[in-house]
């Protein structure tokens, strides 16, 4: 395989995908702390809403990156099997 061939449409998407999913990731964890001091003033249940969103909030959102890692490069992968399986003689 040449070295100075483009890397496939399937790696591009991949590294696309891990892209946006970390910068979402970043912006979680960065909002949820760099907020915190405004949104303390807010109370749930007489917890400070800064609580509820670095304790809760941000675990959700961390499973919710986590899932849709998993679905979407499940679907990547079926995409690029089929088309390798296609190619083959």
């Amino acid at each position: 395989m040449d070295e100075h061939a483009p890397p496939s449409a399937h790696w591009q998407r991949t590294r696309r995908l891990s892209g946006w999913l970390l910068l979402l990731w970043l912006l979680t964890t960065f909002c949820a702390t760099f907020f915190a001091r405004e949104l303390a003033g807010l109370n749930l249940f007489g917890w400070p809403l800064s609580f509820y969103l670095a304790a809760q909030g941000g675990c959700l959102v961390y499973l919710a990156i986590l899932g849709i890692y998993a679905w979407r490069m499940r679907r990547l992968d079926r995409q690029w099997r089929r088309q390798h399986d296609q190619e083959r003689p």
